[in-house]
């Protein structure tokens, strides 16, 4: 998931769990509302920066929130039933730069599937959303990390 605008681009990896709930982390999070709130690894830049995303699908469509203070994030849990995560760090790339990496084909693009963020949050979601792009990507997507297991 990524923003872009003059200055970059900014993303979240999706798939990386570090196997914590934001209560685990100690401060203002142990006993509130977000303490179930998973928490990933967002990316490379700024891991020790905290960033809250809220999701939600409505009747209008899907929104996203992207850097999302505690107390909204709290409001969205509980006034409209929206999904949350939290990161540590993010993806990020100079202004333009992800922009010439899309027209070299440096990534794929896939359509995200409606059900993405109800998927778990690990290595299987980048190969169900890989897979579902068509048999030569499906292939590559099932191959093991490790060839010496081919």
């Amino acid at each position: 998931m990524t923003t872009d605008n003059e200055e970059g681009s900014m993303g979240m990896v999706l798939n990386r769990p570090l196997g914590k709930r934001l209560g685990e982390l100690g401060g203002d999070f142990v006993l509130g509302p977000l303490a179930s709130v998973p928490v990933f690894s967002g990316g490379p830049v700024q891991t020790e920066q905290l960033i809250l995303v809220a999701w939600q699908s409505r009747p209008d469509g899907f929104q996203l929130h992207m850097g999302v203070d505690p107390e909204k994030a709290a409001s969205l849990l509980s006034d409209s039933g929206a999904h949350l995560r939290a990161f540590f760090g993010y993806a990020g790339w100079g202004a333009g730069q992800l922009k010439k990496e899309l027209e070299l084909h440096t990534w794929i693009i896939a359509d995200a599937p409606a059900d993405l963020f109800d998927k778990p949050g690990d290595a299987g979601l980048w190969r169900s959303v890989l897979g579902a792009e068509g048999v030569e990507w499906r292939l590559l997507a099932e191959e093991p990390d490790d060839p010496a297991e081919n």
